[in-house]
Formats: structure tokens, C-alpha cells, sequence
């Protein structure tokens, strides 16, 4: 920390510039090495894995600001901020393999809360950084988690500087609040995703395509799917295997879910209708409360979801629309559901006493805020929630989809209480095969939806 100012900034000498040293150069460590480079910082060491050593240095041959190391060690021995950007299934071995040839004095992070106390040398400092988002969504304005574990407050200084270019909103946690926050807004959603996408594929339908789920709030739930699939399978693998409080929602709503079907199954309208609705008081608060009037609803209408639609509506009481995108459609048009992954949402947050609107404004998710948004959409709206419930009760159509999405959450449950990446890993990619061919459309719509959705909330229209 003495050979510069912690106050250094790109338009600094280069000689007065730290080193910044990127360990994994996935799909985050390059987004990073992205915008460290474009911001004007002129001295950037990566590594990846050692057979991709080659490539890796021919990629960034032209780009004078980037070195690439054949592994660790080498940008351990030489960086002075180092960031670790490795799959969680692997973290463990690769911090015990590299770092203890950390240098002197060099501040260290990762994306996850690695084991660093252990394998760093007690001459370095902790200060972790956790990107919320996803390596397809922009930085800019998204939430960027500071821990400042084992560091000083010039080292602090020296990272916000470091990372400011990526034009993050600084989040200040420690391990334990970031696991928690985390959980909360990325664990049990991954879940409610990943079973959908799962029963899907178990019934061997796109229900998109046949009229059954498509518009409104079903275009975010479908289009929100398919983006998780299309990812890789180990970035939700470890907030779900590593942290405790995400292991523990995951259950819960997989016996949210179980215990919601059960009522439907008795067919007791007002024991469901019941819990529904205490669910609903505890998280939205009830109708009168001032805090409840004055928050406004993060999906300002369901015309916005519309235009990103996969496939073409069914209303209940029209013929299919002849246009693949559909515009505003009354909701009283949409074929009507037990929507029972929303349900089971806001049950599951009930019951464990998780208030989302604190995480909203704390640490959001793109993907936590658009859910979110999709719930609330569903629990204020009384004719909404109203269908729903009297759907659940009284229509069949949906029941075997249901069914598979129970038995689909139940799995999920299961495959993280056991704490094996390799079955996480098979069970994501058996899914993932069936909607391969699907991900480009999907994936373009979703990115288009995510950003309209955040762009009406900030105007307010």
C-alpha cells in the first residue's frame, strides 16, 4: 500500500498504478478485465486454467493493458489487488493451490465467501466483492457488495477506486449479512425457476407454445426460466450448496409448495383461501397500512410484460391471437391458473419472516426485482389473487402440472440437502437439454424485458 496512494485512479501514471490481478477468466473474470481495461487502467494480470493459457494470450495479445499468466501464482506473486472469479465447487482447492504465493501486503477477493483466512498468508487483506448480476446484465446502476473482512480502510478506499468504472452502486456487508441477502434475493428464486423449468420438462411440454401459460405475469415466469437454463449450472450451485441460509429457504419452499397443493387437493376453499391471505398480510402488509399506499408496485402494469411474450395467448373466453407478440390483453382474458409458484413464494417468505421490500432496496437482483414485481403484481391485484385461489380449488387443467411442479421443487430440495455439486450439475443439465434451441430468442426477449421493466419503474410510467 505505500508504493501508491489509495486515491489512485486510471488517469494515474501507470507507475503509481496498482497491479490487478483477475484469477478466472469465465464469463465475470472477463467482464471484469472489460471494464478495468476501457477504463484506462494499465496494468492487469488474468490467469485461467493452465491449458487455456494459450488461447487466453492470444485473446488479449492486442490489448496492451492485459498480461496473461500460465497460472495463480504468478499473478498472486505480482498483483496488489487480486480478485478470485472461480466456480464455488472449485474455490476451496484453488485459493489452497495459489494463495499462499500472495504478496505482501496485497488486498484479496472473490465473488463468493471463499475460505480465504485459511490459505492466505496473515501479511494480505480480505476485502471481498460480490457483483449482483448475472455477466449479460450492464453493471452500471446494479449493486456491488464491499466486505471489508481483513482490511483497512485505505484498502477499502483503494477498491472503491479500483471498481468504481464499473458504475456499481456500492453495498457495504459483512460475510454474514452477504449471506443472507443473498440468499434472499437469489436462493429460493433460483429454486421456484429451476422447478418450473424441471416440471416443464418432465411433462415434455413448452406451455408457451400451446396457448396454456403465455401473457402478463406468465411471460415473466416463462422468459425468466428459460435465462436460468441458458446460464451456466454452477452459478447457482453455490449460493445454493455453500450458503446455509439459502439451503434452508430452498426447503421451505419446496414444503410451501407441497403443503399449498395439499389444501387443493382437500379442496377446503377457505383453509386455502386462509393461508393465502395471511401470507399475503405478512409480507405485503395489509391493504389500509400507510407504508403499503405509498410504496409503489414495481410492475406498473402488466402491458409492459406483454410485448415479450414467447408464444401467441388462449384466452379463456377467445380464440387464439393471430400475432406472436401479444399486446394489452385484459387479464380477465388470460386462461387463469393456481399460479402456485407465486403462492408458494410468498408463503415460503412468510413463514421464514423475510420482509423482500428491505432486500429491494438494499442488494436487489435484477432477476429478485423483476420476481418481485411479478408477485406483488399478483397479490394486490384482489381479482388476480381471487382467480388464482378459485382456480386452484376448482379447476383441473392444471393439476398435472402442478403435480410435476411439486414433485420438481421437492427434487431440488433434496439434490442441495445433499451437498453434491455432481448431482446439482446433472439434475440442471437433463433440464437444460430440453429447451436447448429455445435459449437465443428467450434470452434476447429476457434482457429486453428486464431492462423495460427497470426503465418504466424509474420513470414512474
Amino acid at each position: 500500500m505505500s508504493r501508491f496512494s489509495p486515491h489512485v485512479s486510471p488517469e494515474s501514471p501507470a507507475k503509481m498504478q496498482p497491479i490487478i490481478g483477475l484469477i478466472g477468466m469465465g464469463a465475470m473474470g472477463r467482464i471484469y478485465a472489460k471494464y478495468l481495461s476501457q477504463a484506462g487502467w494499465k496494468k492487469i494480470h488474468v490467469c485461467d486454467r493452465p491449458e487455456r493459457f494459450k488461447s487466453l494470450k492470444e485473446e488479449y495479445a492486442d490489448v496492451e493493458s492485459i498480461t496473461v499468466f500460465e497460472d495463480g501464482h504468478g499473478v498472486s506473486r505480482s498483483s496488489d489487488f487480486i480478485m478470485y472469479s472461480v466456480e464455488a465447487e472449485f474455490i476451496d482447492r484453488v485459493v489452497a493451490q495459489y494463495g499462499p504465493s500472495t504478496k505482501v501486503g496485497a488486498i484479496v477477493a472473490g465473488q463468493t465467501s471463499p475460505p480465504f483466512e485459511k490459505y492466505l498468508p496473515h501479511d494480505t487483506e480480505i476485502l471481498s466483492c460480490h457483483s449482483l448480476h448475472g455477466p449479460t446484465v450492464s453493471p452500471i446502476g446494479q449493486p456491488l457488495v464491499l466486505i471489508q473482512h481483513r482490511a483497512s480502510n485505505e484498502a477499502l478506499t483503494l477498491v472503491e477506486n479500483i471498481l468504481r468504472c464499473f458504475g456499481s452502486r456500492f453495498v457495504y456487508l459483512s460475510y454474514d449479512e452477504h449471506d443472507v441477502v443473498t440468499a434472499n434475493t437469489q436462493g429460493v428464486i433460483h429454486a421456484a425457476f429451476l422447478s418450473m423449468g424441471t416440471a416443464w420438462a418432465a411433462r415434455k411440454v413448452y406451455p408457451w407454445e400451446q396457448g396454456a401459460y403465455v401473457g402478463g405475469i406468465e411471460t415473466a415466469k416463462v422468459n425468466l426460466t428459460l435465462r436460468i437454463y441458458s446460464n451456466a449450472w454452477h452459478v447457482y450451485a453455490g449460493l445454493a450448496i455453500l450458503n446455509p441460509s439459502a439451503r434452508l429457504q430452498i426447503d421451505q419452499f419446496a414444503s410451501s409448495v407441497s403443503e399449498l397443493f395439499t389444501l387443493m387437493l382437500g379442496g377446503d376453499l377457505d383453509a386455502f383461501r386462509e393461508r393465502v391471505m395471511w401470507a399475503k398480510e405478512v409480507v405485503f402488509g395489509s391493504e389500509g397500512d400507510e407504508e403499503t399506499r405509498k410504496r409503489p408496485p414495481i410492475l406498473l402494469s402488466g402491458d409492459v410484460l406483454d410485448r415479450f411474450s414467447l408464444g401467441r395467448t388462449q384466452p379463456s373466453s377467445q380464440p387464439s391471437s393471430p400475432v406472436d407478440t401479444v399486446m394489452a390483453v385484459p387479464y380477465s382474458k388470460y386462461k387463469t391458473n393456481s399460479h402456485l409458484s407465486l403462492l408458494a413464494m410468498v408463503d415460503c417468505w412468510a413463514h421464514l419472516k423475510i420482509q423482500p421490500f428491505l432486500h429491494l432496496a438494499l442488494a436487489a437482483t435484477p432477476l429478485f426485482r423483476l420476481f418481485l414485481g411479478v408477485v406483488e403484481h399478483l397479490f394486490l391485484s384482489p381479482k388476480m389473487l381471487e382467480s388464482a385461489i378459485r382456480s386452484a380449488m376448482n379447476d383441473t387443467w392444471h393439476r398435472s402440472d402442478d403435480l410435476e411442479f411439486v414433485i420438481a421443487a421437492r427434487g431440488w430440495s433434496q439434490c442441495v440437502s445433499f451437498g453434491s455439486f455432481e448431482l446439482y450439475r446433472k439434475r440442471f443439465s437433463e433440464t437444460r437439454v430440453f429447451f436447448e434451441g429455445r435459449f437465443e430468442q428467450a434470452g434476447k426477449l429476457g434482457s429486453e424485458m428486464i431492462k423495460a421493466v427497470m426503465e418504466s419503474e424509474v420513470r414512474g410510467d
